[in-house]
């Protein structure tokens, strides 16, 4: 899928270049909306009335307005749905942007085609904390969203978690490559650093020990590969190798375009405790683990990450951040969220956190075995929007579909909830 979120605008860094998922092109002709951003819509033979608004992923450009990813596309069409979606008009971390155009694009199909009698947003990555957005408004214009492999914990939370891994990765591991942590003028140049880094510490114990380390830290599952089976929960050195193959970009995010907007530095690991986090994450064992193997002091590490120098945050650039957008886990319509449990781009535990927070509201969570960022199979997103569907016509959850599996995973390490304390 053409998702690479939130900020995820990931590289493909192992090239040093710059690699976005496939991007899909409109079904119909592209018209424009006030503002200056541009939709698009397919319509199939026969529509049963229910229009599925696309929210893309992170792109650097606007790009052309995506109705659905193109895989998907026909095979929605001939389920009866109306497909729909716009540009944003922006490029980059476009949630300000964003929302407002998803919200034209709606009035404008029902202006052109007719009013639909329901409408589901539905998304992936950034797209899917687009669609958390769209979901979250007073006077919503869905009934109903979707958020998928998404970047759901939100912009402050999930920035944070990344800056403590690469935080723990620059301290203890490459302290001396030119990584930057904020501040970054070129997230290219910096990310191919930190592959770099990367690439050497998984030859050592010792580097591959305090990578893990900090691939925990900033929320990396232990099975991150499409192409690879789930390693076994004991088998720390697969789940180590894992690990390395997403973290640099799962862990160092960019943030050139996000602190361009915010005018400033938006991530903050002063007061954090690494020794706690480490024992909330639940998975201190595979660290201590091949912290012997390796030889070396886990707590000396700890007591490193504890004396370092930290990240403050500017204020004006955390609030941007916590408008465009940074969930209040309240969504005024239903909500299913759905995740690979092995995504190393968008943390699973981001997920966890968002349902967690927003217990006792009309939330429910689905996880696929799987791994890779946003890999999911054509009939997962149908039994997805028809479990969804099901749930507005019946005014219930019913059970889920098959395809789902029961799945927990680490808690959210830094979870921020707009409107409540940002831990």
């Amino acid at each position: 899928m053409r998702a690479l979120t939130t900020m995820i605008a990931l590289a493909a860094l192992s090239a040093g270049t710059w690699s976005f998922a496939q991007q899909t092109s409109p079904s119909s002709a592209v018209r424009s909306l006030p503002g200056g951003a541009r939709w698009a819509a397919a319509l199939p033979p026969k529509w049963h009335g229910t229009l599925l608004l696309y929210s893309r992923g992170y792109s650097p450009a606007a790009g052309v307005p995506d109705v659905a990813p193109k895989p998907l596309q026909q095979l929605l069409l001939d389920a009866g749905y109306a497909l729909a979606g716009s540009d944003y008009g922006a490029g980059g971390w476009s949630l300000e942007e964003a929302v407002p155009a998803q919200r034209a694009t709606i009035a404008a199909f029902a202006r052109v085609y007719g009013k639909p009698t329901r409408v589901i947003a539905w998304g992936s990555s950034m797209g899917g904390l687009v669609t958390t957005a769209l979901a979250e408004q007073p006077h919503p214009a869905v009934d109903g969203a979707l958020p998928m492999c998404a970047s759901i914990g939100g912009a402050v939370g999930m920035m944070n978690m990344a800056l403590d891994g690469a935080y723990a990765f620059r301290t203890l591991v490459a302290p001396d490559a030119g990584i930057r942590l904020v501040g970054i003028d070129d997230d290219r140049v910096n990310s191919k650093r930190v592959a770099d880094a990367v690439a050497i510490a998984m030859r050592t114990p010792q580097g591959r020990a305090r990578t893990v380390l900090a691939g925990v830290l900033g929320g990396i599952p232990g099975w991150t590969s499409a192409d690879k089976p789930q390693p076994a929960s004991g088998d720390y050195e697969l789940q180590a190798d894992e690990i390395g193959r997403s973290f640099a970009m799962g862990v160092f995010l960019p943030r050139q375009d996000q602190e361009r907007r915010t005018g400033g530095i938006f991530s903050w690991n002063t007061n954090v405790e690494y020794r706690a986090q480490l024992a909330r994450s639940g998975r201190r064992p595979i660290v201590a683990a091949l912290y012997r193997k390796a030889g070396l002091d886990l707590d000396a590490d700890l007591a490193r990450l504890a004396l370092g120098e930290r990240v403050a945050a500017e204020p004006r650039a955390v609030e941007y951040m916590m408008q465009h957008y940074t969930p209040n886990a309240r969504p005024t319509v239903p909500l299913l969220a759905v995740q690979m449990i092995g995504d190393g781009l968008t943390s699973p535990s981001m997920q966890r956190g968002y349902v967690e927070a927003a217990r006792g509201r009309d939330v429910r969570s689905a996880y696929v075995r799987g791994a890779g960022h946003c890999t999911f199979m054509p009939e997962v997103t149908l039994a997805a929007i028809r479990y969804l569907e099901a749930r507005l016509s019946q005014r219930r959850w019913g059970k889920a579909p098959a395809i789902f599996v029961r799945y927990t995973p680490p808690p959210m390490l830094r979870p921020c909830v707009r409107g409540k304390t940002c831990n």
